[in-house]
């Protein structure tokens, strides 16, 4: 199995499908991480880090159905493995370790 650290793009994908449930596909994806982030995200880097994330087995897709609106092609839906998720609590505990060392006087003012 390929590494399971994840860098900063890779979270917030798998944190974006974690949110939506099972109803994650890169489309839906992209829009959500250009709301969140307030950056231009393309969806040829989503798709690329998607792929990356499905082959390190931090999670799964399945096809769902054809339909008329997407002139019979279907979506290809996204959903965090356990690996994947244990990846994502991993990130975010060393995200809190490094956090509460920070003094709180690093941050005053800043509000």
């Amino acid at each position: 199995m390929k590494g399971t650290n994840i860098g900063e793009f890779e979270e917030l994908v798998l944190l974006t499908i974690a949110s939506q449930i099972d109803q994650a596909y890169s489309v839906l994806i992209c829009d959500e991480l250009e709301r969140v982030t307030g950056r231009k995200v393309k969806l040829g880097v989503v798709h690329a880090v998607l792929n990356r994330l499905e082959e390190k087995n931090l999670l799964v897709s399945r096809l769902g159905e054809a339909t008329k609106a997407r002139g019979g092609r279907r979506k290809r839906f996204f959903e965090v493995s356990d690996t994947g998720k244990a990846a994502l609590i991993k990130a975010k505990e060393q995200r809190d370790q490094l956090w509460s060392t920070i003094p709180g006087i690093v941050f005053d003012g800043l509000k």
